[in-house]
């Protein structure tokens, strides 16, 4: 039976630690009956719901995602909440079209050149704020790559600033959130107008052009063989923007980690291969919490560990607590980037970006790039051996998305040479 209290409002309250207090009063178990925003909702825990979880027989994304999360993180009509060959036919536009080994490795090495100029501290003695110079850094390099039409200074800033506001308001209410509504529909607008121009420009499907990836979205048609209207397309493409955008935050948990864990960074230094610089990527997203959950809807009667779950009802996957589960990590609070080094995790085992097949299913379709660019990354934030001069580096687990309260200050080493003061090339 599900209860008849209704637990948004703790959920509000209490952030990232709503799920396993939730879980603790109910004894710790697999499936936990609650209630969220007045429907029945089921929280699940463990290796086997988060098989239970990503197969489509059991949940569907259909219907499942609230309106105020569309209309400021993902948008209408966007892959994610599609099911079936819909979202096959849709998730290979991403998987199949742009996400190839290539193009990660092009859009790292995009990401690694506008993330320097960002952060280039030569004049600025005082320091940066890295989590909002690499959200510039990352938007610059994401426009680059999707081959958007060059945009001054001003207008990527922007663009960085609205991508942050996404994220930043998609899970709680009052002014963060409209201004994460306001950031979508500008950038909504301004990007149709892109797709609509790139449509009219007939030279672009003459014979050998590769596209680019803002022409692949342009030109892309769903499970129907009809185009995308110009508004989804623009959501897809913003689905390509925001996620390379929101990488900023694992930057500035990679950045803190760095600070609590110094010898950490050694290690990075002497990285001649990348192994050590993924394996800390991957520990960055398994320590360090970005969503509380993940949700869907039941797609029919089911039951999960000896517990009913009506059709329609709202299953919760708990990825925090998945992440710290002491049956699935040894010494699961201790930060040790070596647990992954020679070994990738398993597709059950790290869901910071869902779980299952990446190609078929719904697992972020993006996680090889968020991935790349986080392990380059942290490789040049170690390389630079930037200070972080006195700020509060807390992290609050009742905000959701959390950051550092600084969002990591940093600065060049008082007494560097002028030469090394810039991470840019003389």
């Amino acid at each position: 039976m599900h209860p008849l209290t209704d637990d948004t409002l703790a959920l509000l309250t209490r952030g990232y630690a709503w799920a396993p207090e939730l879980r603790r009063r109910h004894g710790g178990g697999p499936a936990v009956p609650t209630r969220l925003m007045g429907r029945p909702a089921l929280l699940l825990h463990g290796p086997a719901a988060v098989d239970f979880f990503y197969d489509e027989r059991h949940v569907l994304r259909h219907g499942a995602l609230p309106g105020p999360v569309l209309d400021t993180l993902f948008g209408r009509g966007a892959v994610h909440t599609l099911d079936g060959e819909p979202h096959r036919v849709r998730k290979q536009l991403f998987t199949s079209r742009l996400m190839t080994p290539d193009g990660v490795e092009a859009l790292g090495r995009l990401a690694r050149e506008h993330c320097l100029r960002a952060l280039d501290l030569g004049p600025r003695d005082h320091g940066a704020v890295l989590f909002e110079e690499m959200a510039v850094g990352l938007a610059a390099a994401a426009c680059a790559w999707s081959g958007l039409p060059s945009a001054d200074g001003a207008a990527v800033r922007r663009l960085a600033e609205d991508c942050v506001a996404m994220v930043d308001g998609f899970a709680t209410p009052g002014p963060r959130h409209w201004k994460a509504r306001r950031a979508r529909s500008r950038q909504e607008a301004a990007l149709a107008r892109i797709i609509a121009d790139v449509r009219g420009n007939t030279a672009l499907s003459s014979p050998g052009h590769h596209p680019t990836v803002l022409e692949a979205v342009a030109r892309h048609r769903d499970a129907d063989g009809t185009l995308l209207d110009p508004r989804t397309a623009a959501v897809e493409l913003l689905n390509i923007l925001r996620p390379t955008v929101a990488i900023t935050w694992f930057t500035a948990f990679a950045a803190h980690a760095l600070h609590r864990f110094p010898a950490v960074r050694e290690e990075l230094r002497a990285d001649d291969d990348g192994t050590h610089a993924r394996a800390f990527a991957h520990e960055v997203r398994r320590c360090y919490p970005f969503v509380p959950f993940v949700g869907g809807l039941a797609a029919r009667d089911l039951t999960f560990e000896a517990q009913e779950v009506p059709e329609g009802t709202l299953v919760l996957l708990d990825v925090p607590g998945h992440h710290r589960d002491p049956d699935l990590w040894p010494e699961p609070h201790r930060f040790d980037p070596r647990r992954f080094l020679g070994r990738e995790p398993g597709a059950g085992e790290l869901i910071a970006q869902g779980g299952g097949n990446a190609r078929t299913g719904h697992r972020c379709p993006g996680e090889d790039i968020t991935v790349h660019l986080l392990a380059t990354l942290t490789a040049t934030l170690a390389e630079l051996g930037l200070d972080l001069p006195e700020q509060d580096v807390r992290i609050p687990v009742r905000r959701i998305p959390t950051r550092p309260r600084s969002g990591m200050v940093v600065q060049f080493p008082s007494g560097a040479p002028a030469a090394d003061r810039s991470p840019l090339p003389q």
